[in-house]
């Protein structure tokens, strides 16, 4: 996506935010109970997402960096593209294994599966905890009430969806933030001009994933940007 017309106004972008992290501080503290946190990361490698790619390859790294000394966190990979493909990577715990996969995934037009990785994610987590999922794309071209019914399920085990948006369309507004609110998780948009912002949310992301709130309002502390909102609702 490209040109002004993509851009959200600032205000509206602020108030998202805020709400965002207003979400995340009213979830209870979780930590994983042993070894490192579980991050599921999905991603839509359609077409119309290809421009941002090497963005998020970028960001993953540094949400491994933020979370070496909470434990670390173990990370996969989930996305869809062209004719029904939807592939995922091993779980893996070091940004340099993750970034190579990413890296050598090319983006081919087709229609969104959200579907695939909301129920991968579920299937997941009745093997062994995820402790949370992180989807970024743009548009929904699916069943909202499948989707939806899934989501539900992912509330009920406990893993919030954290739904981040790339631009406006207003289908997928919708869903994304039905699906957040059945997983007790948060909507967020972003655009081209958000880069910072969409980094230190997802750092947040990843930090509450790997250490609990706690963790997270520690975060918060050594951070600029959007993070200290969310301080100010924990406390």
């Amino acid at each position: 996506m490209s040109g002004n017309d993509d851009k959200l106004p600032a205000k509206a972008k602020t108030a998202e935010v805020k709400d965002f992290l207003d979400r995340i501080a009213r979830m209870p503290t979780v930590r994983p109970s042993g070894g490192k946190g579980r991050l599921m990361f999905g991603m839509d490698a359609t077409a119309s997402r290809e421009p941002t790619w090497d963005r998020a390859c970028q960001l993953q790294s540094e949400m491994f960096q933020e979370t070496a000394a909470l434990g670390g966190l173990e990370v996969q990979l989930v996305f869809y593209r062209g004719f029904g493909e939807c592939r995922t990577s091993p779980w893996v715990d070091n940004a340099a294994d993750l970034i190579r996969r990413m890296t050598g995934v090319k983006c081919l037009g087709g229609q969104t599966q959200i579907e695939k990785i909301l129920s991968h994610c579920l299937r997941e987590t009745e093997k062994r905890r995820v402790n949370a999922l992180v989807f970024v794309g743009d548009c929904m071209e699916e069943d909202v009430d499948v989707l939806c019914h899934i989501a539900g399920k992912l509330g009920v085990l406990g893993v919030p969806a954290f739904m981040f948006q790339e631009g406006a369309e207003p289908i997928a507004t919708r869903a994304f933030r039905q699906i957040a609110r059945l997983t007790n998780g948060a909507y967020c948009s972003f655009d081209g001009s958000s880069a910072r912002q969409l980094r230190d949310l997802l750092k947040a992301v990843a930090v509450y994933a790997a250490g609990g709130r706690r963790a997270l309002e520690d975060f918060g502390k050594r951070t600029g940007g959007q993070v200290p909102l969310l301080i100010s609702q924990v406390r």
